[in-house]
């Protein structure tokens, strides 16, 4: 990330803002942006962040907005990112997430100061920067996103001139570089006969995605697997979900203090290498994994080895972050 020079970290908060921060949150439903599109604008929480967030950036960049109402710099840059989402008009989504009010998303993006904004792209995070910046500059930041995106296979239903530059007209090959996105690492194809994910049962399961809802989306790609069981997309789409859904039921705040105070609990790592892995920290993610397995021996190693390869399997198998921690498991266990 980019820090500006001059960007200073902001003072503690009280319990006082902690407090107007929950009824922050709770009005947060009922207070679109002023002069937002529909959608354009949402307001992200611990709890919604899996769908809003993870989910959605399979199909559209997001763009994490995390500020707090007593942050000066976060209410300069605020309403420049909202009038860049309204003008783009669907092309990326802007999420803001109030810091004070979300304590366990703050821990699991390593707030350290703010405003802070970060882009997702197929369940990845992709770029971001730090303190506030001049419109023209968060128009070329938008750009350079919107160029990540296409080359990663997303591309947006609409584009307006928000992003600073062209956010259509491009389209990535038939893999993307892979990541907890799409199947494939993006949409493979078309959307014609030949693209793979043309099959309805492809289309139920996005469908179901985009709309958050993770279980359905889970029977469509199963029903796939159980008419083909080596269908790469549908393995890849099913890993995915396992992996929102474990994740949307760890307090992550608390997982990475177990693994911080027990190194070698299996369980304990894999739950914080799942989170990194959610958040687009793949490298990071397998690393974690692998020094557990060379930490450990006998069912605690296969356990580890076996929850890594599940990981892999989120992946397009020529993925390159995949083809190295392979080599280093491989060499790790023989």
């Amino acid at each position: 990330m980019q820090q500006p020079q001059g960007f200073s970290i902001q003072g503690a908060v009280d319990l006082g803002a902690r407090q107007a921060a929950a009824q922050r949150r709770q009005r947060a439903a009922q207070a679109p942006a002023a002069d937002a599109a529909p959608g354009a604008v949402i307001e992200v929480t611990d709890e919604t962040f899996n769908a809003a967030v993870v989910t959605r950036s399979q199909t559209v960049p997001v763009i994490m907005d995390l500020w707090a109402e007593w942050c000066g710099p976060c209410k300069q840059l605020g309403p420049i990112l909202e009038k860049l989402a309204a003008e783009a008009d669907g092309a990326w989504i802007l999420a803001k997430v109030d810091v004070d009010a979300n304590p366990q998303l703050s821990a699991a993006l390593q707030v350290q100061s703010i405003p802070m904004v970060v882009a997702v792209v197929g369940g990845q995070v992709a770029h971001g920067f730090l303190g506030a910046m001049p419109e023209p500059q968060v128009r070329e930041w938008l750009g350079q996103v919107m160029d990540i995106a296409a080359q990663m296979g997303l591309q947006p239903s609409a584009a307006g001139d928000g992003a600073g530059g062209e956010a259509d007209g491009q389209q990535a090959g038939a893999e993307g570089p892979g990541g907890p996105g799409a199947p494939g690492g993006g949409d493979p194809g078309g959307g014609g006969p030949g693209d793979p994910l043309y099959d309805p049962a492809y289309a139920r399961a996005q469908e179901a995605m985009e709309r958050g809802d993770l279980s359905a989306a889970a029977a469509a790609f199963e029903k796939v697997l159980a008419a083909d069981p080596g269908d790469p997309y549908a393995t890849q789409g099913l890993r995915q979900i396992e992996l929102l859904k474990r994740v949307s039921s760890y307090d992550q705040a608390s997982a990475r203090r177990d693994a911080d105070d027990n190194p070698q609990d299996v369980d304990a790592q894999a739950r914080v290498a799942d989170i990194d892995l959610a958040m687009g920290r793949i490298e990071t993610s397998f690393n974690r994994m692998l020094d557990v397995v060379r930490a450990t021996a006998g069912e605690d190693r296969d356990k580890a080895r076996k929850h890594l390869l599940g990981l892999f399997e989120i992946f397009p198998p020529r993925d390159p972050r995949v083809t190295k921690a392979r080599v280093t498991l491989s060499s790790l266990l023989f």
